[in-house]
């Protein structure tokens, strides 16, 4: 069982804004299990609060900024994607301006500080969404595209071609983020000259210089181009050069930084999910926009299958077996109300029960009649519930889990013999303690026929 994490002490870290040009203080607080990283505005009086959520995402111009009722945070992603390199699950990020400062324009001092301090385990558990089956993102205007496969851990690879001769085509491949501290956070952000001048009409930038950036130049410098970079840059325009298609010759921590730099985006912009991803994703020409809009595809999927009625194949093969089940659960005949489990992820369940005319029950519950009693079916939906959280227990027959409280049940149609019911209940907060709190759902076929809210606690046999 992988558990969730925070930072051991307290990090401070100050720098300057890529497009404030302000001195900004940044300190990252540890953080108790099923906060998430949030960022607190402490400029403000009020001292607002962000999650650090694609939900909350409402700029990609120039870097990701969130945003809440009016308040923002700018510059994110190289931040984020160390937490992400990390396992950091839990984090209060404090900021007195509305941008997380450029340093030098990678993750490599985040990397640095959060390593000084150390990473905290917590008791919860951590939890994973793995891609089940292909999700694109395309923009066929811009040549970008991005696609995730399934994989059983994360693998990137990515490919960059803006039509440079002093780029050319560049690509970059992990097959897990073991390597990001040295492959990948040193890995600088990185400018075409001929975007500077549009970025400072935009009134960015104001923090950019020579040292926290890359900036790749096409052609040959004109004087009053040097004069015009001399002035932005606050440099003699004696010492604007430009050799090996870059600015002042800067020189590259790898041949291929643009497109390490790339992936480092998206490791933090994909954090912004609020989960932990397990897949193989291909990056054709990503950036910020591309990104993000992909992590919205992706919860989009993880959305729809805990909505709707739960697709059942009954020629597939069962993840658990009657015999799979009897190990997890202590229940027997006839108070063993489920059949097998068709399908199973890290927070979500989905198992089936054959209502039979030869069940007891019905002998006494309208014979003539017969109709399953409800308290069975919340039984048998909390026999499923029961099965999602015992099934990582390396000993399930030494716990046995009881029913707390029952909240919100609704009876919408009758369940008979002949029915399948079909159980889908997914985790509505992570288990604490032993304390379990679900949200499920009974069908028959596409019909809703009961849904109600359990807690539950899992407790060790005597």
């Amino acid at each position: 069982m992988e558990h969730q994490n925070t930072i051991k002490s307290k990090i401070t870290v100050s720098g300057k804004g890529l497009h404030s040009g302000n001195n900004i203080n940044v300190s990252l607080l540890p953080a108790e299990a099923n906060t998430g990283i949030i960022f607190r505005r402490i400029d403000i009086e009020s001292k607002p609060t962000i999650p650090a959520l694609i939900d909350y995402v409402t700029d990609t111009s120039r870097g990701t900024t969130i945003e809440k009722d009016g308040i923002r945070v700018s510059t994110l992603e190289h931040l984020m994607a160390s937490l992400h390199y990390f396992n950091i699950d839990n984090v209060i990020i404090e900021l007195d301006s509305n941008e997380i400062p450029i340093l030098d324009g990678s993750a490599r001092i985040w990397v640095e500080k959060i390593k000084e301090v150390g990473v905290q385990q917590l008791i919860a558990k951590k939890y994973y969404y793995s891609i089940k089956n292909p999700i694109s993102f395309k923009d066929e205007k811009n040549q970008i595209e991005i696609t995730a496969m399934p994989y059983d851990g994360f693998k990137v690879d990515i490919t960059i071609d803006y039509n440079s001769s002093v780029l050319g085509v560049q690509t970059m491949s992990i097959d897990s983020l073991d390597s990001f501290e040295k492959d990948i956070a040193p890995c600088r952000t990185f400018v075409f000259l001929h975007e500077i001048e549009q970025l400072f009409k935009l009134n960015l930038i104001k923090g950019g210089d020579l040292d926290n950036a890359l900036i790749f130049v096409e052609h040959t410098l004109k004087q009053e181009q040097i004069d015009y970079l001399a002035k932005v840059f606050d440099k003699n325009p004696q010492h604007i050069k430009v050799e090996k298609g870059t600015l002042n010759n800067v020189e590259k921590r790898f041949d291929n930084e643009p497109a390490r730099h790339k992936l480092l985006d998206f490791i933090g912009d994909i954090y912004l999910l609020g989960v932990n991803l397990k897949g193989h994703f291909i990056l054709k020409r990503p950036g910020h926009y591309a990104n993000t809009e992909f992590a919205k595809l992706i919860k989009q999927v993880i959305m729809e299958k805990m909505t709707g009625s739960p697709y059942y194949d009954p020629n597939k093969e069962p993840v658990f077996t009657i015999n799979d089940i009897k190990n997890l659960l202590p229940h027997r005949f006839p108070m063993l109300l489920v059949d097998k489990i068709i399908e199973v992820g890290d927070d979500y369940v989905i198992g089936v029960k054959n209502v039979t005319g030869n069940e007891d029950f019905f002998n006494g519950h309208f014979p003539q009649e017969p109709i399953m009693p409800g308290v069975l079916i919340v039984e048998a939906m909390g026999q499923t519930g029961g099965i999602l959280v015992l099934k990582d227990y390396p000993d399930p027959e030494n716990y046995t889990t009881y029913f707390l409280r029952i909240d919100g049940v609704r009876f919408r149609g009758k369940v008979v013999p002949g029915d399948s019911l079909i159980f889908r209940l997914f985790l509505t907060e992570p288990v604490r303690r032993g304390i379990v709190k679900m949200k499920g759902e009974a069908y028959v076929g596409n019909k809703l026929v009961m849904e109600a809210e359990l807690m539950a606690q899992v407790a060790k046999t005597k």
